[in-house]
């Protein structure tokens, strides 16, 4: 079971299970041609990998379901193999979206890449974590140079996360702010003072967090995401305006 699909399975409730016999029955209107064989067929071919009671007996997940869907339309409505299937699959447990069009490829969502000027505390819940690219992914995301992700890597602007692997949605954000910042000549150890100011940042926001983290509540994990959030996005509107207070009427109007 690959990682991302085994943290999903140990939130969910024992009532959310389906047996493969549920499973048929919610599948059948939308694929009137799917059946058990063709359910055990595609887990013996790995695409999917529902769990197993004590007895032996499959036990459907509302992922595995959603899973299902998405290899009976592939098939269906594009007529893609199997293979191409399993690569859409494997790039979709890595965060990624699947293809808008056949021969198209899966892509980083565009909530990941942001834009907005100022984002509210709800896109700091976006934020890609457990998105997975490859150094290739991140540099064609990013449409940045090899050269440019070394320097912001020696610098410790962009981190490879999962053992040195693979990059987050923060490495797509900040590669990508990076280039464009290139290109007005600013380059990566100029950025150096950007960090530096994160960091700062971020330990006053946990110093507020904290506390809420030790709560005894059931809602403390809870209050303390979204004060963490609040606390974000509340930084970067502050550090806009203090940068845009610097520069002074002249180059604001």
């Amino acid at each position: 079971m690959s990682p991302a699909a085994n943290q999903r399975s140990s939130t969910i409730p024992a009532s959310a299970y389906l047996s493969i016999g549920e499973v048929l029955a919610k599948l059948r209107p939308e694929f009137s041609d799917v059946t058990i064989s063709k359910i055990r067929f595609l887990e013996s071919e790995g695409l999917i990998e529902p769990q197993r009671t004590p007895s032996g007996y499959r036990k459907f997940t509302p992922g595995d379901i959603q899973r299902l869907r998405y290899i009976l339309s592939a098939q269906r409505d594009q007529y893609l193999p199997l293979k191409v299937i399993r690569e859409h699959l494997e790039a979709m447990d890595r965060g990624l979206e699947p293809p808008e069009s056949p021969g198209a490829s899966p892509r980083v969502p565009v909530a990941v890449v942001g834009g907005g000027a100022f984002p509210d505390a709800d896109e700091f819940a976006r934020d890609g974590a457990d998105l997975r690219l490859s150094r290739d992914e991140l540099l064609a995301t990013a449409d940045i140079e090899s050269n440019l992700l070394d320097a912001l890597e020696s610098y410790g602007l962009v981190t490879a996360r999962r053992n040195g692997q693979h990059y987050d949605g923060d490495a797509v954000v900040v590669a990508k702010a990076a280039g464009e910042l290139a290109s007005y000549g600013i380059e990566p150890r100029h950025l150096r003072a950007f960090k530096s100011a994160a960091e700062r940042e971020a330990g006053l926001i946990e110093q507020v967090v904290t506390p809420l983290l030790r709560g005894r509540g059931a809602d403390a994990k809870g209050r303390a995401e979204e004060t963490t959030r609040t606390l974000a996005a509340l930084s970067v509107r502050l550090h806009a305006a203090l940068v845009k207070a610097q520069l002074g009427p002249d180059l604001r109007s």
